[in-house]
């Protein structure tokens, strides 16, 4: 049995922090998310206390920064395209939380856990992909399951060199942290998701003690009495009675860590009660009028500095106060908590159909609400050079239709170069060599100067003009037959579905009436 196999079973067994109490990091998470807007908007106000006094201050301001830990942002060898700025230049950020269930000091081990795992390889039991449209008018949040099985990709330990291949078959998501650091946990989720990653912020257990403290407690609520604790010792130990009650300290660790208790006792269930945690923090953040308290402000930014580790776009309080002055953009109502679609393998999960649509939601900057604005149709500019005679464009057709699950269409490269000679483009050729996947059809073009070709090609067909792009991966004008369409010589553009799926469970982080269903076999 491997190391990471053996931890798994010790914290099954474990008495204070079950396995699935075991996300510490989970408290990590979710509270990360607002958690991390906690962390930011705090260190962001003390910040501008610490500048205005003086001498003293700075020196406190440089002990704040010495506090925070630092990691590389990606271990992996593959990159992901940054998205592309909207009309008004701006660009969405996407921020991976990760809590660790690491119990490498004495004050992490005094919460709970497994003997024998003090000290092991950590694990990314809580990981939460926060995304901050890029008109700051919303916030989108994607929990992944820790035992959802994936591909880890190649990673390089930043310290020591040490180089984990990819993983042979899928493996459980929380393993990726152990490969070198959070910076494969962040390379991990691009080559799931597509979504580019321009931050990671990483958690223990202590640290949610510490932040949950610092800002007076979390209110949390239960449909009946609970103690998350069965015949054999598993559970968090989470002990409440019916209704809302604030959280703070160790309890709020175990609120963020029950399984055991809650609804079906999965992971799912307590990604749910972790949304419920950090929208409820997000609230106490705006209305809490303790944090007014230069203390409570030097107490909050001191735990939070010390319990975080992040990557270098990240490590400074200046740069937590220009992100936080970000997140604080977004209201409540306009926050959504999701949990990525997923289908049970055995006793684990792997991602759904659903949960590539909720990515692809997310890549395009797609509010997981459904209240962006329309956007007004675009004013279709004339192109730098107009197009050619259709029988001197050279257009190069590829099939694309291969997907993860179906095979090529065959004789589709073939067939819509039999249409376009058809109808008057007589230097189009076929790619028959090389095998392509598309998502979309796509005519992309590598310079200014074929432009007008792209258009024309497209136009002819029915493609639409938002799928002619340009690209220096192509030396000419190039039509890929995407996996939209396998079959006929007219394109029809799908109609894209842009709701969020059922599946994701979305919560608003303006309800404030959502309360956690207990299980009557955990009840009291």
């Amino acid at each position: 049995m491997t190391q990471n196999a053996t931890r798994e079973t010790a914290r099954d067994e474990e008495l204070a922090p079950a396995p699935d109490d075991a996300p510490p990091a989970d408290g990590a998470v979710p509270r990360p998310r607002r958690f991390r807007r906690i962390l930011t908007w705090s260190a962001a106000v003390l910040a501008l206390l610490v500048l205005a006094a003086g001498g003293a201050g700075f020196l406190y301001y440089r002990q704040l920064n010495d506090n925070i830990k630092k990691d590389p942002l990606n271990l992996g060898d593959s990159k992901v395209a940054e998205p592309t700025p909207n009309a008004a230049g701006q660009t969405p950020l996407n921020i991976l939380l990760i809590g660790s269930d690491a119990r490498d000091s004495e004050e992490n081990q005094k919460l709970g856990g497994a003997r024998e795992t003090f000290g092991s390889t950590p694990l990314a039991d809580v990981q939460m992909l926060v995304h901050l449209s890029a008109d700051r008018s919303n916030m989108s949040v994607i929990s992944m399951p820790r035992d959802t099985l994936l591909h880890i990709p190649k990673c390089t330990d930043p310290d020591d060199g040490t180089v984990y291949p990819a993983s042979e078959g899928r493996v459980m998501a929380n393993q990726s942290l152990g490969h070198g650091g959070p910076g494969c946990t962040v390379a991990t989720w691009q080559e799931l998701t597509g979504i580019h990653i321009d931050h990671f912020v990483m958690v223990d257990f202590a640290g949610v003690v510490a932040m949950a403290d610092a800002v007076g407690g979390v209110p949390v609520c239960v449909d009946a009495n609970i103690h998350s604790r069965d015949g054999q010792g598993h559970g968090s130990g989470l002990k409440l009675p019916k209704g809302t009650h604030p959280v703070k300290g160790e309890q709020a660790l175990q609120w963020l860590r029950t399984r055991y208790g809650f609804e079906d006792g999965s992971d799912l269930a307590r990604a749910k009660a972790q949304h419920m945690y950090m929208n409820s923090l997000a609230r106490q953040l705006r209305e809490n009028a303790t944090l007014s308290s230069p203390n409570n402000l030097r107490r909050l930014a001191e735990e939070a500095t010390r319990a975080l580790t992040v990557d270098p776009g990240l490590d400074t309080v200046k740069k937590l106060y220009d992100l936080s002055t970000e997140l604080r953009k977004v209201k409540p109502e306009r926050i959504t908590m999701t949990t990525m679609p997923n289908r049970y393998v055995g006793a684990r999960v792997e991602p759904t159909e659903d949960a590539e649509k909720l990515f692809r939601l997310v890549r395009e900057d797609i509010a997981l609400d459904g209240k962006d604005a329309k956007p007004k149709p675009a004013v279709e500019r004339p192109p730098a050079d107009p197009a050619a005679d259709d029988a001197a464009i050279a257009v190069q057709v590829r099939n694309g239709t291969r997907t993860d699950t179906l095979a090529p269409a065959p004789g589709r490269a073939s067939a819509i170069t039999g249409e376009l000679r058809e109808k008057g483009f007589t230097s189009a050729t076929a790619d028959t060599d090389g095998a392509y996947t598309e998502e979309r059809t796509v005519v992309r073009y590598p310079s200014a100067d074929l432009e007008g070709d792209a258009r024309r090609v497209a136009a002819v067909l029915g493609i639409p003009a938002d799928a002619v792009k340009r690209s220096t991966d192509v030396s000419g004008v190039t039509l890929v037959v995407g996996a939209d369409w396998r079959e006929g010589t007219r394109y029809e553009a799908p109609e894209e579905d842009d709701t969020t799926p059922e599946s994701a469970q979305a919560l608003n982080g303006a309800d404030d009436k959502a309360c956690m269903h207990v299980s009557p076999a955990f009840t009291w």
